[in-house]
């Protein structure tokens, strides 16, 4: 299976011709790499820029966040619709970021089967803001899974990819960080969610690891916490550094 390796540029950059050369930048290492699939998520007003400079499938363009309506008087909002008649194919649901806006897991379900339903490919993130001592923290996991999938069949689960995102872990308010241990028991359980939902059928999911990733610890992800690729925040924004976690992941077989 090939690693997926997803840049998330949240609110950056701020002009559209620095967005263009970041993803060439990208792009001219990505579309080298045969065991990787590269998934670059800028805002959305770059998305359609950004989508005419893709050549192949190897280095894509994905969305940030849908709605989970269509069309509508919605305002701000941007549709599954819309993204799909861009010819996008991934789209972030769940971000902790937004969560801390006030999306609900209810909420979010609503937006990752309106999107699976669109035909897109929903990378759902989950992730725990504290580790308590008693372990509540991995039932907080399990539940955002279920609650998330509500209404997600087998036959759709090619369309789902899981981020999990340490809260705890990044910012610069973050308490430490994650170790590959961590990354590791949540991966685990995150498995072990999708076999209670889906049987053998929820072994097909990617999970990804997501929280302060870089090019000195991206190998170590991936091989120590036995996760299928990488959800990169502010490393992804920087061709040289996201370049070498690219190359990284495509080193490992």
């Amino acid at each position: 299976m090939k690693k997926i390796i997803i840049g998330n540029w949240k609110m950056y950059p701020t002009s559209v011709k620095d967005a263009q050369e970041k993803f060439k930048g990208i792009k001219k290492v990505a579309s080298t790499l045969r065991n990787v699939q590269t998934v670059v998520c800028p805002p959305f007003v770059y998305t359609s820029d950004l989508k005419r400079l893709v050549t192949g499938h190897r280095c894509v363009v994905g969305a940030q966040n849908a709605w989970f309506e269509n069309e509508g008087a919605f305002t701000g909002e941007v549709s599954p619709a819309m993204l799909a008649s861009l010819k996008l194919t991934y789209v972030i649901l769940g971000h902790s970021e937004r969560r801390a806006l006030g999306e609900t897991d209810e909420l979010v379900n609503k937006k990752v089967v309106a999107a699976v339903k669109a035909g897109l490919t929903v990378v759902l993130c989950v992730g725990e803001t504290e580790r308590d001592p008693d372990g509540e923290y991995l039932k907080h996991i399990a539940m955002q899974v279920k609650i998330a999938l509500k209404g997600v069949t087998k036959k759709d689960l090619a369309h789902i990819v899981i981020a999990y995102e340490p809260i705890w872990a990044i910012g610069k308010h973050a308490l430490r960080a994650a170790s590959t241990d961590d990354a590791l028991e949540v991966a685990i359980l995150i498995k072990k969610t999708l076999m209670e939902l889906y049987s053998k059928e929820g072994g097909i999911i990617p999970i990804l690891y997501g929280g302060s990733v870089d090019a000195k610890n991206a190998w170590e992800f991936l091989t120590k916490s036995h996760v299928d690729g990488l959800l990169v925040g502010r490393a992804s924004l920087d061709p040289k550094i996201f370049g070498e976690i690219l190359k990284n992941a495509d080193s490992i077989k």
